[in-house]
Protein backbone atom coordinates (compact mmCIF):
# COMPACT_ATOMS: atom_id res chain seq x y z
CA UNK A 1 0.00 0.00 0.00
CA UNK A 2 2.94 2.40 0.66
CA UNK A 3 4.12 1.81 -2.91
CA UNK A 4 0.86 2.61 -4.14
CA UNK A 5 0.57 5.72 -2.46
CA UNK A 6 4.18 6.63 -3.69
CA UNK A 7 2.92 6.08 -7.12
CA UNK A 8 -0.39 8.27 -6.67
CA UNK A 9 2.03 11.11 -5.57
CA UNK A 10 4.35 10.73 -8.25
CA UNK A 11 1.26 10.77 -10.98
CA UNK A 12 0.53 14.11 -9.01
CA UNK A 13 3.79 15.64 -9.05
CA UNK A 14 3.71 14.71 -12.92
CA UNK A 15 0.77 16.30 -13.28
CA UNK A 16 1.36 18.85 -12.17
CA UNK A 17 4.62 19.62 -13.37
CA UNK A 18 3.47 18.79 -17.06
CA UNK A 19 -0.16 21.27 -17.22
CA UNK A 20 0.98 24.28 -14.77
CA UNK A 21 5.13 23.97 -13.95
CA UNK A 22 7.01 25.84 -10.78
CA UNK A 23 4.83 28.30 -9.76
CA UNK A 24 6.82 30.63 -6.96
CA UNK A 25 3.99 31.87 -5.75
CA UNK A 26 2.45 29.31 -4.68
CA UNK A 27 5.41 27.03 -3.50
CA UNK A 28 5.86 30.11 -1.16
CA UNK A 29 2.69 29.91 -0.30
CA UNK A 30 3.17 26.47 0.88
CA UNK A 31 6.95 27.24 2.98
CA UNK A 32 4.92 29.71 4.51
CA UNK A 33 2.00 28.12 6.07
CA UNK A 34 4.75 25.01 7.04
CA UNK A 35 7.40 27.97 9.09
CA UNK A 36 4.20 29.14 10.81
CA UNK A 37 2.82 26.03 11.95
CA UNK A 38 0.02 25.18 9.71
CA UNK A 39 -1.16 21.78 8.99
CA UNK A 40 -0.12 20.01 5.68
CA UNK A 41 -3.97 20.06 4.39
CA UNK A 42 -3.88 22.70 1.60
CA UNK A 43 -5.34 21.08 -1.35
CA UNK A 44 -3.41 19.49 -4.23
CA UNK A 45 -1.54 21.50 -7.19
CA UNK A 46 -3.76 19.19 -9.12
CA UNK A 47 -6.83 20.04 -7.15
CA UNK A 48 -5.86 24.02 -6.69
CA UNK A 49 -5.66 23.41 -11.17
CA UNK A 50 -8.94 21.96 -11.05
CA UNK A 51 -11.07 24.37 -9.12
CA UNK A 52 -9.47 27.35 -11.09
CA UNK A 53 -10.50 25.36 -14.50
CA UNK A 54 -13.89 25.04 -12.77
CA UNK A 55 -13.39 29.08 -11.93
CA UNK A 56 -12.83 29.50 -16.00
CA UNK A 57 -15.36 27.42 -17.23
CA UNK A 58 -18.31 28.66 -15.13
CA UNK A 59 -17.03 32.31 -15.48
CA UNK A 60 -17.23 32.96 -11.99
CA UNK A 61 -16.33 36.46 -10.99
CA UNK A 62 -18.14 36.58 -7.20
CA UNK A 63 -16.60 33.70 -5.11
CA UNK A 64 -17.26 31.81 -1.39
CA UNK A 65 -14.62 29.81 0.27
CA UNK A 66 -15.19 28.18 3.33
CA UNK A 67 -12.32 27.31 4.94
CA UNK A 68 -9.12 29.11 3.65
CA UNK A 69 -5.99 27.89 5.76
CA UNK A 70 -3.61 29.19 4.34
CA UNK A 71 -4.75 30.68 1.16
CA UNK A 72 -3.33 28.02 -1.25
CA UNK A 73 -6.72 27.53 -2.98
CA UNK A 74 -7.60 31.14 -2.69
CA UNK A 75 -4.84 32.08 -4.53
CA UNK A 76 -5.75 29.46 -7.30
CA UNK A 77 -9.59 30.65 -7.07
CA UNK A 78 -8.56 34.90 -6.89
CA UNK A 79 -6.27 34.58 -9.53
CA UNK A 80 -8.88 32.28 -11.87
CA UNK A 81 -11.55 34.65 -11.18
CA UNK A 82 -9.67 38.01 -12.81
CA UNK A 83 -8.76 41.47 -11.73
CA UNK A 84 -12.57 41.96 -11.66
CA UNK A 85 -13.48 39.38 -9.45
CA UNK A 86 -13.69 39.10 -5.50
CA UNK A 87 -13.23 36.17 -3.39
CA UNK A 88 -14.92 36.40 0.03
CA UNK A 89 -13.14 33.56 2.04
CA UNK A 90 -13.79 32.45 5.76
CA UNK A 91 -11.28 30.77 8.22
CA UNK A 92 -12.42 29.94 11.86
CA UNK A 93 -9.02 30.40 13.28
CA UNK A 94 -7.20 33.93 13.46
CA UNK A 95 -3.18 32.91 13.07
CA UNK A 96 -4.30 30.50 10.02
CA UNK A 97 -5.85 34.30 8.24
CA UNK A 98 -3.19 35.99 9.02
CA UNK A 99 -0.64 33.48 7.53
CA UNK A 100 -3.36 33.82 4.36
CA UNK A 101 -3.74 37.21 4.63
CA UNK A 102 0.37 37.04 4.20
CA UNK A 103 0.50 34.94 1.41
CA UNK A 104 -2.17 36.78 -0.36
CA UNK A 105 -0.63 40.18 -0.09
CA UNK A 106 2.35 38.28 -2.02
CA UNK A 107 0.85 36.77 -4.22
CA UNK A 108 -0.18 40.50 -5.41
CA UNK A 109 -4.08 39.49 -4.79
CA UNK A 110 -4.77 40.88 -1.63
CA UNK A 111 -7.23 43.75 -3.30
CA UNK A 112 -9.50 41.47 -4.86
CA UNK A 113 -9.81 38.75 -1.30
CA UNK A 114 -11.65 39.37 1.54
CA UNK A 115 -10.65 36.65 4.48
CA UNK A 116 -12.75 36.83 7.59
CA UNK A 117 -12.48 35.55 10.50
CA UNK A 118 -14.75 34.03 12.78
CA UNK A 119 -17.06 30.67 12.88
CA UNK A 120 -18.08 29.80 9.51
CA UNK A 121 -22.01 29.30 11.28
CA UNK A 122 -21.71 32.96 12.21
CA UNK A 123 -20.24 34.50 9.31
CA UNK A 124 -22.64 33.40 6.91
CA UNK A 125 -25.72 35.30 8.67
CA UNK A 126 -23.88 38.48 8.30
CA UNK A 127 -22.94 37.81 4.72
CA UNK A 128 -26.76 37.08 3.91
CA UNK A 129 -27.60 40.34 6.15
CA UNK A 130 -24.87 42.88 4.20
CA UNK A 131 -27.55 41.95 1.05
CA UNK A 132 -24.40 41.14 -1.10
CA UNK A 133 -24.83 39.72 -5.12
CA UNK A 134 -24.94 36.19 -4.42
CA UNK A 135 -22.03 34.30 -5.29
CA UNK A 136 -21.59 32.48 -9.09
CA UNK A 137 -18.96 29.47 -7.17
CA UNK A 138 -19.12 28.08 -3.73
CA UNK A 139 -15.79 26.29 -2.43
CA UNK A 140 -16.80 24.10 0.74
CA UNK A 141 -13.48 22.99 2.69
CA UNK A 142 -13.42 23.38 6.33
CA UNK A 143 -14.90 21.28 9.16
CA UNK A 144 -16.82 18.27 7.83
CA UNK A 145 -19.43 17.93 10.54
CA UNK A 146 -20.64 20.95 9.35
CA UNK A 147 -20.71 20.43 5.75
CA UNK A 148 -24.43 19.99 5.05
CA UNK A 149 -24.83 23.26 6.80
CA UNK A 150 -22.25 24.75 4.78
CA UNK A 151 -24.54 23.86 1.64
CA UNK A 152 -27.91 24.96 2.91
CA UNK A 153 -26.03 28.31 3.17
CA UNK A 154 -24.44 27.78 -0.46
CA UNK A 155 -28.20 27.45 -1.59
CA UNK A 156 -29.44 30.65 -0.03
CA UNK A 157 -26.27 32.82 -0.77
CA UNK A 158 -25.51 31.63 -4.56
CA UNK A 159 -27.45 32.32 -7.45
CA UNK A 160 -29.36 29.84 -9.49
CA UNK A 161 -26.43 27.51 -11.70
CA UNK A 162 -23.83 28.44 -9.59
CA UNK A 163 -21.29 25.65 -8.94
CA UNK A 164 -20.82 24.43 -5.45
CA UNK A 165 -17.43 22.42 -4.99
CA UNK A 166 -17.62 20.39 -1.67
CA UNK A 167 -14.04 18.73 -0.77
CA UNK A 168 -12.84 15.54 1.06
CA UNK A 169 -16.48 13.61 0.85
CA UNK A 170 -14.19 10.20 0.39
CA UNK A 171 -12.50 10.10 3.48
CA UNK A 172 -10.10 7.41 2.78
CA UNK A 173 -13.65 5.58 1.09
CA UNK A 174 -15.18 5.51 4.95
CA UNK A 175 -17.89 7.15 3.24
CA UNK A 176 -19.03 3.91 2.35
CA UNK A 177 -19.70 3.26 6.19
CA UNK A 178 -23.07 3.32 7.02
CA UNK A 179 -22.47 2.81 10.51
CA UNK A 180 -19.22 4.94 11.12
CA UNK A 181 -19.22 6.88 14.35
CA UNK A 182 -16.48 9.14 12.87
CA UNK A 183 -18.20 12.54 12.54
CA UNK A 184 -16.47 13.77 9.60
CA UNK A 185 -17.66 10.25 7.75
CA UNK A 186 -21.40 10.97 9.33
CA UNK A 187 -21.18 14.92 8.52
CA UNK A 188 -19.96 13.61 4.67
CA UNK A 189 -22.64 11.24 4.08
CA UNK A 190 -25.01 13.79 5.62
CA UNK A 191 -24.00 16.01 2.93
CA UNK A 192 -24.18 13.79 0.01
CA UNK A 193 -27.25 12.83 0.54
CA UNK A 194 -29.05 16.18 1.03
CA UNK A 195 -26.95 17.06 -2.16
CA UNK A 196 -29.08 14.45 -3.32
CA UNK A 197 -32.23 15.35 -2.08
CA UNK A 198 -32.56 18.98 -3.26
CA UNK A 199 -32.48 17.74 -7.07
CA UNK A 200 -29.68 20.29 -8.22
CA UNK A 201 -29.34 20.94 -11.85
CA UNK A 202 -26.37 18.66 -12.38
CA UNK A 203 -24.25 16.89 -9.77
CA UNK A 204 -21.70 14.27 -9.96
CA UNK A 205 -19.49 13.14 -6.56
CA UNK A 206 -15.72 11.45 -7.68
CA UNK A 207 -13.49 9.66 -5.74
CA UNK A 208 -9.78 10.83 -6.13
CA UNK A 209 -5.91 9.44 -5.43
CA UNK A 210 -2.86 11.30 -5.32
CA UNK A 211 -0.45 12.75 -2.65
CA UNK A 212 -3.03 13.57 -0.65
CA UNK A 213 -4.45 10.03 -0.57
CA UNK A 214 -7.87 8.45 -1.62
CA UNK A 215 -10.52 11.03 -0.68
CA UNK A 216 -12.47 13.00 -3.26
CA UNK A 217 -15.50 15.62 -3.70
CA UNK A 218 -18.94 16.46 -4.93
CA UNK A 219 -19.81 19.35 -6.96
CA UNK A 220 -23.17 20.54 -8.07
CA UNK A 221 -24.80 23.62 -9.73
CA UNK A 222 -27.55 25.32 -7.73
CA UNK A 223 -31.12 24.72 -8.76
CA UNK A 224 -33.55 28.14 -9.27
CA UNK A 225 -36.01 27.23 -6.23
CA UNK A 226 -32.77 26.20 -3.78
CA UNK A 227 -31.31 29.95 -4.21
CA UNK A 228 -34.15 32.00 -3.57
CA UNK A 229 -34.37 33.62 -0.11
Amino acid sequence: MDRERELWADVDTYLASVLGGDDPVLTDALDHAARQGLPAHSVSPSEGRFLATLVHMSKARYILEIGTLAGYSTIHLARATGPEGEVVTLEYDSHHAAVARANLERAGLGDRVEVRVGAAAETLPLIEEELRPKFDFVFIDADKTNNRLYIEWALRLARPGAVVVVDNVVRAGHVVDAHSTDPSVKGSREALEFIGDIEPVASAALQTVGSKGHDGFALFLVPETAAMR
